[in-house]
């Protein structure tokens, strides 16, 4: 019996296209002229990791106009006065959505949004080739999210590595315990101070979320202190459990864009 695509097998498939006409638009060597003329990245994984001994949470802010699960989350939608709603709120991070079909993001979101307020900006989007990595710090990004499930090993490897070289942080995501497995040993590579290991708390299949997904996983993860849980937080209470089993980044998007002040909604997630 043939699996039914699952929605991330089709957004990669899309995004293999958008590549390749991105590539024909803008070239590989126009990105570069770019980079050279932009200042260093913001410290996305400093921003973010505590020492052990420190209780906190640090939380990264997402900033999204809609979702395949959630469909349009606000229509007033301002990504700069969000930033800045976020940043005084108290986020350790901003995170950006930036694919548009599926999510109204759009790549100029990031520069926008670094030029308004402090933070260090992930470009979170589905990332299947090297040109992306480019294209990211072209835009301004200072971290970018890989899927593990979107991605062949070498490729993670590969995209550490570039991404590394252009002083970005990595945010490696897992969705179950097969693909932790096969990520785990990358977390960390090419240089410990530029890698995070993320758990995403939704289910691909069901579009669901469960906090209790990272809780199950959490035993599997020596280093906690780069551990990000994803999804489904919404209440002190789950970042008081999160710390209990030595997790303190978290990455909450839908939660806070759906309600009317997100920065409001921030400070109370964090007991504010």
């Amino acid at each position: 019996m043939t699996r039914k695509p699952s929605v991330l097998d089709r957004i990669v498939e899309r995004k293999h296209r958008e590549v390749a006409d991105a590539k024909t638009r803008v070239p590989l060597e126009s990105l570069r002229d770019r980079i050279a003329e932009l200042g260093r990245p913001r410290n996305f994984f400093r921003a973010v990791v505590d020492a052990p001994e420190q209780e906190r949470t640090r939380v990264i802010a997402e900033i999204k106009r809609r979702s395949p699960s959630g469909g349009i989350l606000r229509a007033d939608f301002d990504p700069v006065t969000i930033a800045r709603q976020y940043h005084e709120a108290g986020a350790a991070a901003i995170s950006c959505l930036t694919d548009e079909e599926d999510f109204g993001g759009r790549l100029e979101y990031i520069h926008q949004i670094r030029d308004a307020m402090p933070l260090p900006v992930l470009r979170k989007d589905f990332i299947v080739d090297a040109y992306q990595v480019w294209e990211s710090r072209a835009a301004g990004a200072d971290a970018i999210l890989l899927i593990a499930e979107c991605l062949k090993e070498r490729d993670i490897i590969d995209f550490q590595i570039l991404a590394t070289e252009l002083g970005m942080t990595t945010l490696l995501e897992v969705h179950d315990v097969e693909s932790l497995y096969r990520a785990i040993n990358h977390v960390g590579f090419p240089h410990p101070g530029y890698s995070l290991l993320g758990i995403n708390n939704r289910d691909l299949r069901t579009m669901t979320t469960d906090l209790s997904h990272t809780l199950r996983m959490v035993d599997l993860v020596e280093d906690r202190r780069v551990l990000v849980s994803e999804s489904g937080i919404t209440q002190p209470q789950d970042l008081l459990r999160l710390r209990e089993h030595g997790v303190r980044i978290v990455l909450v998007g839908e939660h806070l864009m759906r309600q009317s002040h997100p920065g409001d909604a921030l400070r109370r997630l964090l007991g504010g």
